[in-house]
């Protein structure tokens, strides 16, 4: 079988997995209660689990896991003898954020400018459904040649570790000789990518006290100590004049060899606005590849409209650090504990909570996984040769994954490319990419079946 039946299948596919992902992306699948109703992910599970079972999918559950979500898994039996392959996605996405600044709205599938927008049009509700036309093509050009597990997420963006908790709870469930991550990115649009490295993260919120209430700022400001002053300073400390992330006792000098991110494509990427400069110091590789970066992610403090003139007795905030292979995630979590518990200033009162963590993660290139991959992607990216690259997010079950079943080869890729613009307003998926990593997978999954029978 060539690469071309496979190609002409997804193509003819293409309509109905538009169709598809509009109705996925329609439900509103914030893993967080206190945004969204829990109605919205379960009502996403349903129709994830409907999808597999329409597929001919066996032992298809929705698995509660620790913290309070659904995963949801299923198995479709191969030829005597063929590997076992587990695909990954997600179904729980990012909050909208600014629904106003959305051009259409964030949980309706659009389609404008050659891409489809949507949250999780790419991360990741996209990545189920390229796992859903591969296998679809494969179906219909002589049948899937593996064994096949597909577990959804449903708490991956939240960080609470509840698949990771449970597939440890219970390790028969997604052992496998290879597994596929389907939430990362090409490198860019048309160049076909694999992620060797993912950073892990802690996620920690910290409060700070100083007043027993508010204060009038005029009687007492200039001696009573604010709470939300102690908590800029404080936070000031976690970077220094250039922006290197500068948590005591973390390292910052690692180097990234391999596939370079030039500094005016990174700008245009990130939408740099010109005349600011970037943070940090190395290539930008260095930067969101290999080394630490800490990011205060929210602030619990008085909104400018209809501010009072008030010293705050109590400031909040919510603080990512991502950890990059090398460091230890735990390890990093008690520096950064311990930075700031050291750095609160006047004595200030305060209390940090842990809320998520994930480990980082390498690949082995060598394995005769990456080999099948490889030549999955030439075919279907013609002319492209497959590169591999860093990424800065974190997927913190592949360390679940790889502890649990050392022997398995597990490879990322995904629709995550830059212009997605994934956990940002107007989101998207190029539906090209799409079709081509649809074919790529479906080649991967034949390559990598008969490489075990050579």
């Amino acid at each position: 079988m060539t690469a071309r039946p496979i190609a002409e299948t997804v193509a003819s596919l293409m309509p109905r997995a538009k169709a598809e992902l509009t109705e996925l992306v329609a439900f509103r699948s914030v893993a967080d209660p206190a945004q969204f109703p829990k109605s919205e992910c379960d009502a996403a599970a349903d129709w994830v689990a409907d999808a597999l079972r329409a597929e001919d999918f066996q032992d298809v559950a929705l698995l509660d896991t620790p913290d309070g979500t659904r995963s949801v898994y299923g198995y479709l039996p191969g030829p005597a003898g063929a590997p076992t392959v587990l695909l990954y996605a997600h179904y729980d996405v990012q909050p909208p954020l600014d629904e106003a600044a959305w051009l259409s709205p964030p949980f309706e599938l659009t389609e404008r400018d050659g891409r489809w927008f949507g949250r999780g049009a790419a991360d990741c509700k996209g990545g189920f459904m390229m796992h859903l036309l591969a296998l679809r093509a494969l179906k219909a050009n002589g049948g899937v040649p593996v064994s096949v597990k597909v577990i959804a997420e449903g708490s991956e963006e939240q960080g609470t570790g509840g698949l990771e908790q449970y597939a440890r709870a219970n390790p028969e469930l997604l052992a496998a000789d290879t597994v596929v991550i389907g939430d990362t990115g090409n490198f860019r649009v048309g160049l076909p990518t694999v992620t060797s490295t993912l950073r892990g993260m802690t996620m920690l919120r910290v409060r700070l006290d100083t007043l027993q209430g508010n204060l009038h700022s005029g009687q007492f400001g200039g001696a009573a100590p604010d709470a939300l002053a102690a908590m800029i300073q404080l936070l000031s400390t976690l970077r220094d004049a250039d922006g290197t992330t500068t948590v005591d006792g973390l390292t910052t000098d690692a180097a990234w060899d391999g596939l370079q991110y030039p500094e005016d494509e990174f700008r245009s990427d990130a939408k740099v606005l010109d005349g600011v400069g970037l943070i940090g110091t190395g290539t930008v590789a260095d930067r969101i590849w290999a080394r630490p970066a800490v990011t205060v992610i929210g602030i619990d403090c008085p909104a400018v409209v209809g501010a009072t003139p008030s010293l705050q007795a109590s400031a909040r905030a919510q603080i990512s650090l991502r950890v990059p292979p090398g460091h230890d995630a735990a390890e990093a979590t008690k520096l950064l504990t311990a930075h700031l518990e050291s750095h609160a200033p006047w004595g200030a009162r305060i209390s940090v909570e842990q809320i998520g963590q994930g480990q980082p993660f390498r690949a082995d290139l060598g394995s005769p996984a990456y080999t099948a991959m490889a030549d999955a992607m030439r075919a279907a990216y013609p002319g492209e040769e497959m590169q591999a690259c860093g990424m800065g997010g974190s997927i913190p079950l592949c360390n679940a994954l790889s502890e649990l079943y050392p022997s398995a080869q597990i490879l990322l890729i995904g629709l995550s490319e830059p212009e997605a613009q994934i956990h940002a307003v107007n989101e998207s998926v190029s539906p090209e990419e799409l079709e081509r990593l649809s074919v790529a997978e479906a080649l991967f999954l034949r390559n990598y079946a008969e490489s075990g029978r050579a």
